[in-house]
């Protein structure tokens, strides 16, 4: 089927503008574009490249692999891009697809959010399929692309503003058979942290919680970050994927190096964070990877228009691990500076 021919849609793909040019059921190996229209004075008729890949070899699980849900994330789009390259259909058994920059716009820009209309992809879900560019894109996600899947891995750091840990993270499952299930996924990829979310920030808007509300098993990461890539964190992260695709059957052939332990945490609400109170220049008082207690100095805040007055201090509410710290110095009221992870009770 032409990529402009609407004859063979269901009545759920004919509300969405955006059309894939590849036929993600086939056989084999194809990489093209998911075509998002765009009318700007430039180009009357245009469209938003948004490059996806398809590797499928017969019967086998269902796996979606996501990065680039915010631009200026590097780490997941590099790996991903190096999977593609590097995977077969007879290296598989099953069906891989892979949206390497799933904002492109945001993450041509190098933005973590749409240059177009500052749309934050993992803030955006359900989405709109007559909205904005990124309420379309995360609308045909939700709603044409994620269905079907048996699992779907979101692969996030730090961007330009925050240093994670080396880490991934899950949302709490009420079901203990899909948490357990969800736990192996996290000791699976093998970071060095898996945190659960009981208070997750984006309100269901995440494409944690569009995988959640499609039936797909789902973890995301949260590896590196700055603005700048390390060996280190690119070694976390490929390294990571590929015990992915090995732990859920995929990826066949030589096993990837067992995966280190994973030290399984949690992640609460705001008293788990350090918020900045006033604006200024941001200094830390403890690095990633601390153990803090309440009370402890975090962060001293400077003021730039008088310098001659002594720096406001923030303090830790609880305790716990320093998970994650903002990675630039210049800070307003309301950024996050810190967020905490405190030891999940598991088995």
């Amino acid at each position: 089927m032409a990529v402009s021919d609407t004859s063979g849609l269901s009545d759920l793909q004919r509300r969405s503008l955006l059309r894939c040019d590849i036929d993600l059921q086939a056989q084999g190996k194809a990489t093209g574009f998911v075509r998002l229209p765009h009318s700007v004075h430039r180009s009357a008729y245009g469209w938003i490249p948004i490059p996806i890949v398809r590797i499928t070899n017969g019967p086998g699980p269902r796996v979606l692999m996501v990065a680039g849900n915010h631009g200026d994330e590097w780490e997941g789009q590099i790996a991903l891009g190096k999977l593609v390259r590097s995977i077969e259909p007879e290296h598989i058994r099953g069906q891989l697809v892979i949206l390497p920059s799933a904002n492109f716009p945001a993450a041509m820009a190098g933005l973590r959010t749409s240059p177009i209309d500052d749309g934050n992809l993992n803030r955006s879900f359900p989405g709109d399929p007559l909205g904005g560019p990124t309420a379309q894109i995360a609308w045909w996600i939700e709603h044409l692309l994620l269905p079907g899947f048996d699992y779907s891995f979101d692969f996030h750091s730090g961007g330009n503003s925050l240093v994670y840990l080396p880490s991934t993270l899950a949302y709490r499952d009420p079901d203990a058979e899909r948490m357990g299930t969800v736990l192996g996924l996290v000791r699976a990829f093998g970071a060095p942290v898996g945190y659960i979310v009981t208070a997750p920030q984006s309100g269901g808007r995440s494409f944690t919680a569009a995988s959640v509300r499609q039936g797909v098993m789902s973890i995301a990461t949260e590896v590196g970050g700055g603005g700048y890539v390390t060996p280190s964190s690119m070694a976390t992260m490929e390294d990571g994927m590929r015990r992915l695709l090995a732990h859920v059957g995929l990826l066949q052939g030589s096993a990837p190096a067992p995966a280190p332990a994973t030290r399984l945490t949690e992640v609460g609400g705001d008293d788990y964070h350090v918020y900045a109170t006033d604006s200024g220049l941001f200094e830390p008082l403890v690095d990633l990877g601390a153990q803090v207690r309440a009370g402890q100095p975090a962060a001293r805040i400077h003021s730039h228009a008088t310098p001659w007055r002594e720096p406001l201090v923030l303090h830790f509410e609880r305790d716990g691990l320093v998970l994650c710290k903002r990675g630039p110095a210049p800070c307003e009221r309301g950024d996050c500076l810190f967020q905490l992870a405190t030891d999940l009770a598991v088995p």
